[in-house]
């Protein structure tokens, strides 16, 4: 999905792996810190999971499962829990460089665009402690609404279960069953069938 000349969203490559750990990993406590065997589960199993390249660079990304995904977070446990079907967002983290710009917008619009034609809901949780008042309201504006709170046995910390109904699924499910039109811009990710060794990040 191209945006600019210099910037577009793509589905993440083995050689961006160091570079999305580091970006995790130095976002701020606002999101759950990562490590390799985690990233690596992620690479093989999420269903979206893009990028934003920047002039070359690694500027955000996104990682999204569907509800059928195994994943034992147990924010997503809850969502299986209280909600038949949907598409998950786990985690959104933007550079500090490239903060402020748009970018997270670009990614939930990009997101939706998949989840809508797949799956009635979107769904993802917020931390309330600390609070986050900025992601509240992001959400908020959005579309999402509060379905629920629950405080996470990971972390010891309270979230807001957060859900957007996707209201042109059903047309989508009634016209094309589980055959979507064999389009690009409708295709699956394709997972990788083996482990690919992370790299610090720098590292040749």
């Amino acid at each position: 999905m191209t945006l600019t000349p210099n910037l577009h969203l793509r589905d993440v490559r083995a050689d961006d792996l160091a570079a999305v750990m580091a970006l995790n990993n130095t976002a701020g406590t606002s999101i759950l810190p990562m490590d390799a065997t985690q990233l690596q589960r992620f690479y093989r199993h999420a269903d979206y999971f893009r990028v934003a390249e920047l002039d070359g660079n690694v500027a955000g990304f996104l990682i999204a499962l569907r509800h059928s995904t195994p994943y034992n977070s147990s924010n997503f446990q809850w969502f299986r829990a209280h909600c038949d079907r949907f598409v998950y967002i786990d985690r959104v983290v933007i550079g500090d460089l490239h903060r402020g710009h748009g970018l997270g917008r670009t990614f939930y619009a990009d997101v939706q665009s998949y989840a809508e034609v797949r799956s009635p809901n979107l769904a993802c949780e917020v931390f309330l402690e600390p609070r986050d008042d900025v992601a509240v309201l992001f959400h908020g504006v959005f579309g999402f609404h509060e379905v629920g709170q629950q405080v996470m046995p990971e972390s010891g910390r309270r979230v807001s279960l957060l859900l957007k109904s996707l209201e042109c699924y059903s047309f989508v499910r009634d016209t094309y069953a589980d055959g979507l039109p064999d389009k690009p811009w409708l295709a699956q990710r394709c997972l990788p069938t083996e482990t690919t060794p992370l790299r610090a990040a720098g590292q040749a």
